[in-house]
């Protein structure tokens, strides 16, 4: 045999051994595949009825991010009316839930010494034109004879202030101290009013401390009823203070008259001595006849009593409370007899104060709190919901308004007020009212989603559990999105249809699966 012969001879039966090889593998799995169909086969359909049972499809879906938050119904605009001078009350024209228009008059206080003194002051003007004219034309007889009577009058005057000034420092008149009997007896039935209230208030937050604490009634509604403790026993200071003043004015006025009114009259009677010496003066000038200088002080004094007048034209507009702004009375504080006094700022209903005589509002808006970590999501213009606590069957719309520039702290959680404009739901909806808000953010088209109980962790890594061939959970990390309502979208590590567990089989827990760490 050659050797090309026996080489020829090698390579046909290396063919024939390759190809003896290949049809054995191909037989072989032939064969392997036939068992694992037979096994699959035989599996029960307990099985595979559990699994359909314990996993979910992950699957594509449109999503829209919302964010959740609370908030609260109030004004656009409020405003506490008050006096800018202190004073009583004389009427109040208005009731709480009026509307009333920019401009329109909502009170007046007590006028009539302002008054007084505004004729005080424009006789006073009338006065000094006269004496520039005498001054200016020169004196005659006749205007020497006004003169001279004058005096005579401003000197009754000063006489009559004088015996006013005796008859007060004399003593209290009986109707004065009956007066403030009177203010003593109504500030006593102001206070066994409040201490009645207060015992209420007492007896609801008790209940609702022992109802609360048996789960019968939520937090929220003992709050309610300790502030309402809190208001009430404010209330009973407030009345035991101004019982305690009633008293001191009638004890000073059993005693003697009222200082202010001795201080008014001092006062009269320094103005009725000054217009008689002037009186004098201007007599003794027409009498010897008038000088430039004089003239000039003339014309000084006509313009000094011009601004007086002017002064308490100023004074007597006052008197009248008017609205600032359109809108409705939220409260009403006073009643015509209290006295009242200007207020520094606005507040709210709580914390106002008797000095106040109404509240002012304007519109309706809602004040929302969102956290820091959301605040990024929020925008103006965007469609908020609006669920109230005291109509949680109902759904109402707003607007993101305004986004505050600056973050609040409470309770150790940064938050940012959120001013929203309400679309619908104005005759429902009211000041004061708690509310749930619900922002639409972003929309997700083609979102691959899961349900949010199928996240667990391991050891830091986030994931989902996944039936193996033998249909045995197992870990698989996941990257996830936002979450909305129950689901939530995974951004890497699943495909449309892959099958996540929301159960664990029987036999396996959590532990095991995850290597003995738990699910953070």
């Amino acid at each position: 045999m050659t050797k090309a012969t026996q080489d020829l001879e090698y390579r046909w039966k290396h063919v024939l051994y390759r190809r003896r090889w290949l049809l054995g593998s191909i037989v072989v799995g032939l064969i392997l595949a036939i068992g694992v169909t037979r096994i699959v086969q035989r599996r029960p359909d307990s099985e595979l009825d559990e699994l359909a049972t314990l996993t979910v499809a992950a699957e594509v879906a449109d999503l829209t991010v919302q964010i959740e938050a609370t908030g609260e119904v109030q004004p656009i605009e409020r405003v506490n009316l008050s006096p800018k001078t202190q004073g009583r009350l004389e009427q109040i024209f208005v009731e709480q839930g009026d509307r009333v228009t920019q401009g329109q008059i909502i009170a007046t206080m007590e006028r009539r010494e302002l008054e007084a003194q505004a004729d005080q002051s424009q006789a006073r003007l009338d006065r000094t034109r006269a004496s520039l004219a005498e001054l200016e034309t020169g004196t005659r007889r006749e205007e020497l004879a006004q003169a001279r009577s004058r005096v005579e009058q401003a000197r009754a005057r000063r006489n009559s202030a004088r015996a006013s000034l005796a008859e007060l420092r004399a003593g209290s008149r009986r109707e004065d101290i009956e007066e403030a009997d009177d203010a003593v007896r109504r500030a006593a039935a102001a206070v066994a009013d409040a201490e009645s209230r207060l015992a209420l208030a007492t007896i609801e937050a008790d209940r609702n401390r022992q109802l609360e604490a048996n789960g019968a009634v939520s937090r929220r509604v003992l709050d309610t009823s300790i502030d309402e403790l809190r208001r009430a026993q404010a209330n009973l200071d407030q009345a035991t203070a101004a019982r305690g003043e009633a008293q001191q004015r009638r004890n000073r006025l059993e005693n003697g008259a009222r200082s202010e009114e001795i201080d008014r009259a001092e006062s009269d009677l320094n103005g009725a001595e000054a217009e008689l010496s002037e009186t004098e003066q201007r007599y003794a000038q027409l009498a010897n006849g008038a000088r430039s200088e004089e003239i000039d002080r003339a014309e000084a004094d006509v313009l000094e009593a011009e601004a007086q007048v002017r002064f308490y034209d100023v004074q007597l507009n006052d008197t009248e409370i008017r609205a600032p702004f359109s809108g409705i009375i939220a409260q009403r504080y006073a009643d015509p007899g209290a006295f009242v006094t200007p207020a520094t700022s606005a507040s709210t209903a709580t914390s106002a104060t008797s000095t106040s005589i109404v509240a002012l509002a304007r519109g309706l808006e809602v004040l929302a709190k969102v956290p820091e970590v959301d605040i990024s999501r929020i925008y103006q213009g965007q469609s908020v919901d609006i669920v109230a606590d005291a109509y949680p069957d109902d759904r109402f719309e707003a607007k993101v308004k305004l986004i505050a520039p600056e973050a609040v702290r409470e309770q150790n959680v940064t938050l940012f007020q959120v001013r929203l404009d309400i679309v619908d739901g104005f005759e429902t909806l009211q000041s004061g009212m708690n509310v749930d808000l619900t922002f639409r953010s972003d929309q997700l088209k083609n979102a691959l989603v899961i349900p949010t109980v199928s996240i667990v962790t391991d050891r830091g890594n986030t994931g989902v559990l996944i039936p193996d061939a033998r249909g045995r959970a197992t870990f698989q990390p996941v990257t996830i999105g936002p979450s909305v309502g129950s689901q939530v979208q995974v951004l890497e590590g699943l495909e449309p249809g892959d099958r996540v567990f929301i159960g664990l089989p029987e036999g396996q827990n959590l532990d095991d699966i995850l290597g003995g760490f738990e699910q953070d």
